[in-house]
Formats: structure tokens, C-alpha cells, sequence
């Protein structure tokens, strides 16, 4: 029976692109349940948008020079751009700071004020004196409590992961001036999520204990037993949506407020594009409401969203909440400030019109339950053992050997035998298999299964043989070659929520676009007799060790830049006279001969003309230069260090070398040929 759905996906937040860590662990997902629930007949309001308030967008600002507007602007036209790119089927993708978000969310704030469901606390909180201005938590950094990191934000150390208030910190300072704040008063609205416990034990703890993933019910659960607190509502910043009652002057609300109410204003915005009504697709207890995120938001949509929606009183609360894992790339933990991340603008980029191999790839091993890992040599096996070998061989088979006997037309099957109808009845159970593994939120297992069906496809032709049945049996090649197109088109309507380009393509080639989802367990024939389909064309191709080598080169150039750029320029050491410097005996050497020194990797023996005589320095630049490289090269020596024992060979000096920003030794050397032996003064 036809339902409702209102699927929701993770606000992106505008201050960089999309990676691969937000596809697997919400945006692939979400599209393929939205698609599916399409399929299946379903009313669907899959809504996003951009989430583009908060303090790091205006760091990065301050950073760049440019406005907060600016910012946001210029990311979400790039993540919008992207997902269409990609094939994630929105309905709306809109932004928190449209108009209609700013009003839905002011009005939102004064029903929940108006009803007395907030408290007001002034409390002390830090303030940079010099700057003028209260310091939101990622303006404070300082020493965490809890482990020593002397890096933690006033919201959270990244390095042990707690949870914390800028005022916890050990030695704060302000990141904008580095001045050592004040403490202030100051009022606020807070929720009293403590109020919305029993509320949320019963909801949640009981209700949701058998049908909610184990690792969203775990956290939410831990969160529970631990207590609830009020939760600040607002704060003091110029970047958001201002407080639209008195005494809110000069304060906007919490991000962590306003954000899912993006998901309202954009059905909103829908709504009203389509000339329909929102309110079912958010207050209609039929309607079945879904939240698609990662798991550092977890707390937020299962705990602080449906307190807030339970305060307001008449909306709906989220039926299910599938929180995947997070995606590690290559080994490490995805990082967008280390530049540890494949972005998708650059994926589209570098894979043209093979969305679906990603696609693939990342669910079939998305991290549903725990952390996983996802690595190029994966990626490239999954598209070349399994796309290329087991999809996209199956199909290309039938088309070719369907154009090569009948021109392209659909035979006429005869009697057919037990393994036919076995076969057929088997093709009509795969819809309900795989719906049985979507509707438990299991993405890849159901695109496992939809694998299995091209390879039950390749089992049929490999036990069958109709090239060598061809020969002999025209009549009996003839049925086979029709169940086999039959599979061929159950496989278009079928990997459509997880292959769409690819569902689009085959249709094109089988010329059919005829079945629904539930055509394929109801039909008896998918693909009539004497249809014509359209000659073959490759619907994925192998991608060879050079180009996966190429992205691992990239992602390893890319993290050297970054490194570099954000490596801190070390401090100006102690003062020295002018006696201390002229101690330093530096002179323009010639390198005559190199060689690697014997069991090491960093280590290169040179014989270097000083001018005053031909003398060893054993030198750490063997992983940067063959010896090739450096004989005959001028270079600057310090030729009055005293010599050094290195692996049993004397080294009478050292080459002055430096780093370009991308890490690569370069030598200190004048810009013209001198004589060796020159002084440097």
C-alpha cells in the first residue's frame, strides 16, 4: 500500500566540498532508499539543503578576508552542483540562510518561547576584551582537561574526543587575538532538555529498542542514563538567525537549533514550487519520517530534534534514525583539514560518467555498524571483479549473442525446462529480498543481493552454453536466450536505487522502460517476444593499476601541500652577536662523487670540493636524490663543524638544504656558477 515518506539527509555544512566520508555515511544511502521508496510507489519528500551558519564559517571568513556570505555562497553552489552531478535525487535542496528558513525558524524559536518551554540563565561565559566580543566555543582554544591536549576548542578536544564548555579549558586563549579572555555575564535561552527525559526513555528506550540500529540506540541510551542537561539555544555572534524576542539583541540561535529546522523550511520551499501542502509531510502521524546521518549527529536527531519537535506539539517524531559509521580512507581517519579525503568534485572529475562505480563501491562497504575503510585498490576491484566481470559480463553477453542470432529481437521461448522455471521463479523473489534488506536500513547486503541476481544471470548461460546449443538445438538456444532477458531486464528496474546511470543506460539497450518494481515479482514476462533491443554497449569498463596509482599519488601530493602550508614557521631562535656568526666558516662546494651509504634508505656519501680541499659528508637526501642527480651540483658547506662518525664513515661538514611547500628538499646554492671555495658572508 502506497505511503508517505518524508527522508531526510544531513544538512552539508558550507565551509568546504562534499568527500567520500558524507556519501557513504548518508547521501548514497538516503538517494537509495528515496529511490526505492519511489519505485515501490510511494509519496516522497526527500528534502536537503545547506547548513550555513555556525562559528567556522566565520573563521574561515576572518581567515580568507571575505564575508560570511561569501563563504557559504561559493560552497553551496560547488555541493549543489555535486549531487546533481552524482545522481542524488533531491526533491529540494535548499539553504538555512534562505528567507523562508530565517522566518520558519524565528517563528519556530517564539512558539517554543511562547509556551514557556525555554529558561533564561545569564551566565559567565569568556570574552575577548580587544576583539570586543563574546568568544563562541571555536574562537577558544586551550589545554583539555581531560587528556592535556593543548589544542582542544572550547566545544570539544578533537584528541580524546570529550565533550567540553570553553570554560573548561585549561589556559584559554582567544583565537582571534590570542589575548587570555575574561569571564562575563551574559543571558541566554536555554531548552531544559532534563524536562523531555521520561518523554525520551519511553519513545526511544522502549520503543525503538528493537527497531533502531544498535549503535544509534547505544549512544542515545548512554546519553540518557547519563542525565540530560538545558542546553543553550542561542548565543553571542553576528553569523546566524537573530533571537527575535526581547532582549535578544545582538544574539542569534544555536546552530544546533536551527539546522534541522532546515529540513522544514526547505519541505516548505517544495511544497509551495509544487503547489502542494507541507504540512502532511510533517505533521500527519501516517506520514513515515526518516533522518539520514552520520554518527556525530546522532545525539542531535535522536534526542535534541525530537525534544524541540515534542515542545512544539505538533509534529511527527522520527520513525527511524540510520546513523552509519565513519569512513576511513587509506588506513587513516578521513581529514578535510589535513587534506586526507577524496572529494567528489574531483572524483567527477577524474572518473567521467562513472558515478555508479563510486556508487557501488562505497555501498558495498559502507561502515552501517562500525568504522570502515575504504582504500583505491578496493574501489578498483570492486568496479573490475564484480561490475565489470559479474554485472556488466552477464549483460553484455545476452545483448551480443541476442544481436548476433536474432538481429536484436526477443526469441520466442518453447517448453521450458526445470532449471527455466527455477530460474524464473528465482528472478521473481529478488524484489522482495532485496526490499526486505532496505527496509532494515542494510544498503549492502540489498546491493549484495542485487549482485547475485547477475550472477545467478552467468551461472544460467555458463551451465546452459547457448553458443555451443546453437549449433545444434535452435529451438532450445532460442528459450534460454529469453530467460536470459528476462534476468537482463529485472536487472534495469532492479539496480536502478543503487546503479541509476547504469539502470538508464541498460533500458536504453533493452529499449524497455515498461516495469515497475513490483512488474518484476507479478509479470510472468519482463520482456516481450519479438521486441527489438538496441545493439551492446559496455556498461562499465576495467580501470587499470596506473589510474588507481595516480589517485594514491594525488591523495599522498595533496597532504604534503597541506602539511606544508599549515606547518607552523619555527619561532626566531636566541639572539646571537655578530662574533657568534662569524665563527661560521661557509663556502661554496662542488659535489664530485655520490653514492648511497650501505643498509640505509636516508643516507648519501659525498665527495665534495670545498676549495681547500676534497673532503666526506655524509648527507640524509638519499630518499629525495639519486646520486646522479647531485654530482657536479654546487652547494653551500658549513666547513667548520666538527666531524661526526656516521655508520662508521667521518663526515667533515654539512650541506645546507631547505623545503619548498610541498616538502621537497632543495639545496641552499648560489643562483650563478662561482669558484668553489668562495666564502658566503
Amino acid at each position: 500500500m502506497s505511503k508517505r515518506y518524508t527522508i531526510t539527509a544531513a544538512l552539508p555544512y558550507t565551509n568546504g566540498p562534499i568527500h567520500i566520508g558524507h556519501l557513504a555515511g548518508v547521501y548514497v544511502p538516503a538517494d537509495i532508499y528515496a529511490r526505492y521508496k519511489r519505485l515501490t510507489g510511494n509519496d516522497v519528500a526527500f528534502i536537503c539543503g545547506s547548513d550555513e551558519h555556525g562559528v567556522p564559517i566565520t573563521i574561515k571568513a576572518k581567515k580568507e578576508g571575505v564575508s560570511p556570505q561569501d563563504i557559504v555562497d561559493k560552497y553551496h553552489a560547488i555541493i549543489k552542483k555535486s549531487f546533481v552531478d552524482f545522481g542524488i535525487t533531491f526533491d529540494n535542496y535548499s539553504r538555512t540562510s534562505a528567507k523562508i528558513h530565517h522566518d520558519t525558524a524565528s517563528e519556530f524559536f517564539k512558539t517554543l518561547y511562547d509556551k514557556h518551554e525555554f529558561v533564561e540563565e545569564v551566565t559567565e561565559q569568556l570574552y575577548d576584551a580587544e576583539a570586543n566580543q563574546f568568544l563562541a566555543d571555536r574562537f577558544v582554544t586551550g589545554t583539555c582537561p581531560k587528556c592535556g591536549n593543548e589544542e582542544a576548542y572550547g566545544d570539544q578536544c578533537e584528541n580524546c574526543g570529550s565533550s567540553l564548555n570553553a570554560t573548561d579549558l585549561i589556559n584559554p586563549k582567544s583565537a582571534i587575538t590570542g589575548n587570555v579572555p575574561t569571564l562575563k555575564e551574559t543571558k541566554h535561552w536555554f531548552l531544559p532538555l532534563n524536562k523531555h527525559e521520561d518523554f525520551l526513555k519511553e519513545w526511544i528506550l522502549k520503543g525503538h529498542k528493537k527497531d533502531w540500529k544498535p549503535n544509534v540506540y547505544g549512544q542515545v541510551k548512554s546519553w540518557i542514563d547519563d542525565g540530560l542537561r538545558p542546553r543553550a539555544v542561542t548565543r553571542d555572534l553576528d553569523w546566524g538567525i537573530p533571537v527575535p524576542v526581547p532582549g535578544g539583541e545582538g544574539k542569534v540561535l544555536y546552530v544546533w537549533f536551527d539546522a534541522p529546522i532546515g529540513y522544514i523550511s526547505s519541505t516548505k520551499e517544495w511544497a509551495k514550487r509544487e503547489g502542494k501542502d507541507w504540512e502532511p509531510y510533517w505533521k500527519d502521524k501516517d506520514t513515515k519520517l526518516v533522518h539520514f546521518i552520520g554518527k556525530d549527529n546522532i545525539v542531535f536527531h535522536c534526542i535534541m530534534f525530537p525534544a524541540m519537535l515534542k515542545a512544539e506539539g505538533s509534529y511527527i517524531l522520527p520513525d527511524n534514525v540510520p546513523a552509519n559509521e565513519f569512513l576511513n580512507l587509506e588506513g587513516k581517519k578521513l581529514s578535510t583539514s589535513k587534506n586526507w579525503a577524496v572529494w567528489l568534485p574531483d572524483y567527477l572529475e577524474d572518473f567521467p560518467n562513472q558515478q555508479d562505480v563510486l556508487r557501488y563501491a562505497l555501498t558495498a562497504n559502507a561502515p552501517e555498524s562500525k568504522d570502515n575503510d575504504f582504500t583505491w585498490k578496493d574501489f578498483q576491484a570492486r568496479n573490475n571483479n564484480e561490475l565489470v566481470a559479474i554485472f556488466g559480463n552477464f549483460i553484455n553477453r545476452v545483448v551480443v549473442l541476442t544481436n548476433k542470432y536474432y538481429d536484436g529481437i526477443v526469441p520466442e521461448a518453447s517448453e521450458f525446462s526445470e532449471v527455466d522455471n527455477k530460474t524464473l521463479a528465482t528472478i521473481k523473489a529478488y524484489p522482495s529480498v532485496i526490499e526486505s534488506s532496505l527496509e532494515r536500513y542494510r544498503f549492502r547486503e540489498a546491493s549484495q543481493e542485487l549482485m547475485n541476481l547477475a550472477r545467478l544471470g552467468n551461472k544460467y548461460l555458463a551451465d546452459e552454453e547457448p553458443w555451443k546449443l546453437v549449433k545444434t538445438d535452435g529451438t532450445r538456444t532460442k528459450t534460454i536466450m529469453f530467460v536470459a532477458l528476462q534476468i537482463a531486464s529485472a536487472l534495469a528496474t532492479l539496480c536502478e536505487p543503487f546503479l541509476p546511470f547504469t539502470s538508464t543506460k541498460l533500458k536504453s539497450i533493452l529499449n524497455t522502460d515498461d516495469n515497475s518494481w513490483s512488474d518484476i515479482s507479478t509479470k510472468d514476462i519482463l520482456i516481450p517476444s519479438e521486441h527489438q533491443i538496441g545493439k551492446g554497449e559496455l556498461l562499465f569498463s576495467k580501470i587499470e593499476d596506473k589510474t588507481i596509482q595516480e589517485q594514491l599519488d594525488k591523495l599522498e601530493a595533496s597532504k604534503k601541500v597541506n602539511e606544508a602550508a599549515n606547518k607552523e614557521i619555527e619561532p626566531q631562535k636566541d639572539i646571537i652577536v655578530f662574533e657568534d656568526f662569524t665563527k661560521l666558516d661557509m663556502r661554496v662546494g662542488t659535489i664530485l662523487e655520490a653514492e648511497k651509504m650501505p643498509k640505509t634508505k636516508k643516507l648519501l656519501m659525498l665527495k665534495v670540493d670545498t676549495g681547500i680541499d676534497t673532503r666526506t659528508i655524509v648527507s640524509g637526501i638519499a630518499e629525495s636524490f639519486t646520486p646522479e642527480e647531485v654530482i657536479g651540483k654546487q652547494v653551500t658547506v658549513l666547513v667548520n663543524l666538527a666531524p661526526r662518525a656516521l655508520r662508521g664513515v667521518e663526515s667533515e661538514g654539512m650541506i645546507l638544504m631547505t623545503e619548498t611547500p610541498e616538502g621537497k628538499l632543495v639545496f641552499v646554492n648560489p643562483d650563478t656558477t662561482v669558484n668553489s671555495g668562495l666564502q658566503i658572508s
